[in-house]
């Protein structure tokens, strides 16, 4: 059905080495080999993130009710969930925790499902026998959830914090989405779980480090856990990914069999992903020195994020002031005029009486 399917976009050349068939990989049960029409599966799991995503950001209002907050402060909270131009520090604090729970349960079950697995600690197993290798349900479920979670980021990328990365943003989302969809289907699973691993690794530190300074206002930690996943992003994105994992996918298949379509657009979408690594290393080392320098004073991603609540507090302190500047001049004029209207009154009346003591003079 596969083969009947668009015929010219499943050619053999295009998915498998020199030498390997369709029907090689048909040896092998429907659970036991990736299926394209498996990645369906990943659109109702994106919906269903973007609801999880709802209700989890409706959880943390009903959480602020319960610490006191203001009907204000809250309602605050909803105007900024859809106001992606004055981000609150509520929202993006929202924001940060849904990832954080996602990469850190991500990260923990990935670690799980490979830890016993012979190419997390040698790489040539993930090519030993390829493209004919099983596939284990734990690392479909693996590769599933990571595709419906950036498909539920890139369906809600219009609506979140907007930062001055927003266009490498959106290339990253589709590059990793083209990145899963591809080696899923030609059976990159087992390099694939590995990448995945590696990523969410440093993620959980940075989405930590926004939530301690988005939520409890606790800086020095969360600049001191930054200066740490800037560490971390910097061995694994630009020491370990394009020494261990571009290696492992660039020169190690060629020990086992001759490249093919597959192999170079795989590795071109690798090389995608290290420019966008590039490109964050030289804003996360600018975070650093600012931070060192004692100046660090937001992410150099954001645009303008100044609170919408300190916004909405600043504007209702001037009109205060304003209305107490109005009313103090408003007593000092009715007080001017008071004194002006008394004094007029007088001296009509002291001309009044002058007048008469005259005109009694002169009769």
């Amino acid at each position: 059905s596969r083969m009947d399917l668009l015929p010219d976009v499943w050619r053999r050349e295009l998915w498998l080495p020199p030498g390997v068939t369709w029907e090689d990989m048909e040896k092998l049960a429907d659970s036991d080999r990736p299926l394209p029409r498996d990645l369906l599966l990943a659109l109702p799991l994106s919906l269903g993130f973007v609801a999880l995503r709802f209700l989890f950001e409706s959880e943390i209002a009903s959480l602020m009710t319960q610490c006191g907050k203001s009907q204000r402060q809250i309602e605050t909270w909803f105007r900024c969930r859809r106001n992606q131009e004055r981000p609150c520090q509520t929202k993006k604090f929202g924001e940060a925790s849904w990832r954080f729970v996602f990469y850190l349960t991500s990260f923990a079950g990935g670690l799980a499902c490979l830890k016993d697995a012979p190419w997390f600690w040698n790489l040539r197993e993930c090519w030993v026998q390829y493209p004919v290798q099983v596939m284990e349900r734990a690392h479909y479920w693996y590769y599933m959830l990571e595709l419906g979670f950036y498909l539920s980021l890139l369906l809600r990328i219009s609506v979140d914090v907007r930062r001055k990365d927003f266009r490498e943003q959106v290339i990253h989302h589709l590059a990793t989405i083209t990145l899963l969809s591809f080696s899923y289907c030609a059976n990159y699973i087992r390099i694939g779980t590995l990448v995945m691993l590696l990523h969410d690794s440093s993620d959980i530190l940075l989405e930590s480090a926004k939530m301690l300074n988005y939520g409890s206002g606790w800086r020095t930690t969360s600049e001191a856990l930054f200066v740490v996943f800037a560490v971390v992003f910097l061995v694994t994105r630009l020491l370990i990914f394009p020494s261990k994992i571009i290696h492992a996918t660039l020169v190690l298949p060629m020990e086992l069999f001759e490249p093919f379509a597959g192999y170079y657009f795989f590795n071109a979408m690798l090389m995608v992903l290290q420019a966008l690594h590039i490109f964050w290393a030289r804003l996360i080392l600018h975070m650093v020195y600012k931070f060192l320098k004692g100046n660090l004073e937001k992410d150099e991603r954001s645009d303008e994020e100044s609170e919408a609540e300190e916004e909405e507090e600043g504007d209702k302190g001037e009109e205060g002031d304003m209305d107490r500047d109005f009313s103090w001049e408003k007593r000092t004029l009715n007080s001017k005029l008071s004194m002006l209207t008394s004094s007029c009154v007088l001296n009509n009346f002291a001309n009044h009486r002058a007048s008469l003591t005259n005109k009694m003079h002169k009769a």
